[in-house]
């Protein structure tokens, strides 16, 4: 019998937050396997969902980072990575919300939560016009702010005034004090632009399935403010897109990046599943072409991966492909296994024994690497 052929993997791994970036889990996860198939061709395809991650995961196909000085969260300046992509429709700037207002981001927040602002994201696709850009792709996962994208509708040219006409600040607390929208100076030249909204997440704008209700808490809104908060995004949401004569507020992923999407999408964006708009970019199709098996993984695995989250959107395609998927994570929910099960041709967590999350954490590299090496030996053993 004529000897196997080296496998062909395809590994495709959202990062793992708080540990290792998608292009290091990837590289990691190819040292395991070589250890069983030094000859493998390994196709590497680091994804991720619109958050933190995204950047890499799209330059990791090619593009040029750049970097731009831009107010965070809290106001101060900070220099944000930003990525700009050849296509023949015409460049196109990634931009990751989380690189301005990151809730990873110590000095926003630092800052109450009231006081914070999307201004410097307005101020980076304001920059970015102005030399050109007409193009862009906006990952909204990762934010610290709940300002429904007043800041950024600011910075590219919205007022909000209050009852004597005086300019409130974009922020919760200003917008508390909002009576008029005026979208008279809002940059015309966004009518010319395409702006591709990534997100996992389709909440509308308020209400209990709101940015506020659902995911203030986790950015440091307060239980007894979320009802006030919310109201106060919903009478300026209504005011905006009276001004703009676009609605957007019950849209699904208007409540992502605490409004930022409804934002977007009241100056044209259009929302899509940021796994799949990663996905699109990186070729993956194409990579699980004639593949022998693929990976895909991220840091903890639960039921919500199972809406839409990267490894799912790997699963599926690999599925289309008819390639099985093995998923590796730093945790998996073993509540979700049988759900999971039914996506995934296997399920595998990091630690092999009792550890402490910050040793799994500081060691995930190590346990990558050896947890792929396993997975590889019984593939090589099922294949004879």
């Amino acid at each position: 019998m004529p000897p196997l052929r080296p496998p062909i993997v395809v590994v495709a791994p959202d990062s793992f937050k708080g540990s290792l970036a998608a292009p290091a889990v990837c590289a990691a996860i190819a040292r395991g396997l070589r250890r069983v198939w030094p000859d493998a061709e390994i196709r590497a395809c680091p994804m991720a969902d619109g958050g933190e991650g995204t950047l890499d995961a799209v330059l990791s196909r090619g593009g040029q980072r750049q970097t731009m000085s831009v107010a965070g969260a809290g106001g101060a300046q900070r220099s944000a990575a930003y990525g700009i992509v050849a296509a023949p429709e015409g460049a196109t700037a990634i931009i990751e919300a989380a690189e301005i207002v990151g809730i990873t981001d110590p000095g926003g927040m630092a800052t109450e939560v009231t006081a914070r602002s999307t201004e410097g994201i307005g101020a980076m696709i304001r920059a970015l016009v102005d030399t050109g850009v007409r193009r862009f792709m906006i990952g909204l996962g990762g934010s610290s702010t709940n300002d429904g994208g007043a800041g950024m509708l600011k910075a590219l040219g919205l007022r909000v005034v209050d009852g004597v006409g005086r300019d409130v600040a974009p922020t919760p607390a200003g917008l508390a004090r909002a009576a008029r929208v005026d979208a008279g100076a809002l940059e015309p030249r966004l009518r010319d632009c395409v702006i591709t909204i990534m997100s996992d997440v389709n909440n509308p704008l308020c209400g209990e399935r709101g940015a506020t209700a659902i995911f203030g808490p986790q950015k440091g809104v307060r239980p007894e403010s979320i009802a006030l908060i919310d109201a106060t995004l919903a009478r300026y949401a209504a005011l905006a897109e009276h001004a703009v004569g676009r609605t957007a507020a019950l849209a699904p992923g208007a409540g992502a990046a605490g409004g930022l999407g409804f934002a977007l999408q009241l100056v044209g964006g259009s929302f899509r599943s940021g796994a799949e708009v990663v996905a699109d970019l990186i070729d993956l199709d194409a990579a699980l072409e004639r593949a022998t098996l693929a990976f895909t993984g991220e840091g903890r695995t639960d039921r919500q991966t199972l809406l839409r989250k990267a490894p799912f959107v790997v699963a599926e395609r690999a599925r289309a492909a008819g390639v099985p998927i093995t998923l590796l994570s730093g945790a998996v929910d073993a509540a979700a296994l049988p759900e999971l099960g039914r996506v995934f041709s296997g399920c595998f967590a990091l630690p092999s024994g009792p550890m402490t999350l910050d040793d799994c954490i500081a060691g995930a590299e190590v346990l990558i690497v050896d947890r792929a090496e396993q997975i590889a030996r019984v593939w090589a053993a099922a294949r004879g």
